[in-house]
């Protein structure tokens, strides 16, 4: 039998696999390949619409069915099929992308959405195995080394395919084009192979024989909305998270756009990209003591502390080496937020639904960035200065603080209460 060391291993093996498609596919080459190779011919504004279409209709999916697909998971104790199937519907059409041809972007569009639905599915699952290889009372360095992990293995990934098409010659390819090419399928072969320790050494805890119902996932997802009305701690914590995971959001989604409006290069753009993996690992690991210490929502504050300061100076930066300098304040903190978010939430719910509730924590997380960029873009145009826009995020975070503040955490170890009377 596994020991509880190999089963959290195993576990967080999975962050290290799937962080390679956030970090080289999503943030990194297929946007811009998007537009340059799939999108060729095409007008500027066609292609960013285009994109914009895709990544909303995947997250409109996985918002859709989410909290359903986690309910029938956890009534059939099924969480690792649920993670597998969604894996596989993320590695495939990954590893498809090197087919597409040049001007196919509606190809490369229907793969991607395909690819980021398993992908954003899968952690669903993924994160509800949580509390199946560890407990309250380490749940959040076991989440923190889950992130850390994965801040490390997309980096390193990413860094090898940056060097490919830096210096395709070198690894036997034609050209840069090819390079990004055979990105997709190192990406799917990574994810896929160390996908593999998690379905061989994690077990489920009350996992039973019998048929995954769909009418008894719908019947629990009913109670669920009840019950969520019940537990005000979960309920407040939902709402806290929404509001300061949005600021944070918005910021990574904003940072590469804003340094280019700055003038910056895209090449010192793609090496802060980097600088927030790699730093990003150790840093989250640290975060992950200090909850153990000092619990997880003072970690989480001291985080969001950082964000406020990261925002106020980023309206008054003027040279590339603060660029760099912002992104390590950024890994320093972005996988703590994180990770510390995912335990602490886990520490709230009940462990037997926790697929089901994890499908409404990363509800959250879809709406996120949008509130954000609504509220960046308003304040561009009433003021006219893209600099000041940014000071908008502040709200984001202040009132995510605030409402955190009301959030009671139950003692290690200390089952989840309904408030109810």
């Amino acid at each position: 039998m596994p020991s509880d060391r190999s089963r959290i291993f195993a576990w967080a093996l999975y962050d290290w696999a799937n962080s390679a498609f956030s970090t080289t596919v999503m943030a990194g080459f297929f946007p811009v390949f998007f537009k340059q190779y799939w999108s060729i011919g095409a007008e500027v504004t066609e292609s960013t619409f285009w994109l914009g279409v895709a990544n909303s209709l995947s997250s409109l999916l996985v918002v859709l069915f989410a909290p359903l697909l986690g309910a029938i998971a956890d009534q059939g104790g099924a969480r690792k099929r649920f993670l597998g199937l969604f894996a596989l519907m993320g590695i495939v059409p990954t590893a498809g992308l090197y087919f597409v041809g040049q001007g196919d972007w509606h190809v490369a569009s229907a793969l991607y959405v395909i690819a980021t639905v398993g992908f954003a599915g899968s952690l669903i699952f993924y994160d509800a195995l949580l509390l199946d290889v560890t407990n309250g009372g380490c749940i959040d360095s076991v989440s923190a080394f889950g992130f850390a992990l994965g801040y490390l293995g997309g980096g390193l990934l990413f860094a090898i395919n940056v060097a490919m098409t830096l210096a395709p010659g070198v690894f036997g390819l034609a050209d840069a084009s090819e390079a990004v090419r055979w990105s997709f399928v190192t990406v799917a072969v990574w994810w896929l192979v160390f996908s593999i320790p998690l379905f061989l050494l994690v077990r489920e805890r009350g996992a039973r024989a019998g048929k995954v119902s769909v009418r008894a996932g719908l019947v629990q997802l009913v109670a669920t909305f009840r019950q969520i009305r019940l537990l005000r701690p979960v309920a407040l914590f939902l709402v806290a998270y929404w509001f300061y995971i949005d600021g944070v959001d918005t910021i990574i989604r904003m940072a590469v756009d804003y340094g280019l409006a700055l003038g910056f290069a895209s090449e010192s753009l793609i090496v802060a990209l980097l600088l927030v993996q790699f730093v990003g690992f150790p840093a989250a690991l640290v975060f992950g003591r200090l909850a153990v210490h000092y619990g997880p929502k003072k970690g989480i504050y001291l985080a969001l502390a950082v964000y406020t300061g990261v925002v106020i100076w980023a309206t008054q930066m003027q040279f590339e080496w603060e660029f760099y300098l912002l992104a390590i304040v950024i890994g320093l903190v972005q996988g703590g937020v994180q990770s510390l978010s995912r335990s602490l939430y886990a520490r709230l719910i009940p462990p037997e639904q926790s697929a089901e509730f994890f499908g409404f924590f990363n509800i959250m997380g879809k709406f996120a960035a949008i509130l954000g960029p609504m509220l960046v873009g308003w304040t561009s145009l009433a003021t006219g200065n893209p600099r000041l826009s940014l000071l908008s995020l502040l709200v984001l975070f202040g009132i995510g603080a605030f409402v955190l503040r009301e959030v009671q955490v139950p003692q290690r170890g200390q089952a989840t209460q309904s408030d109810a009377p």
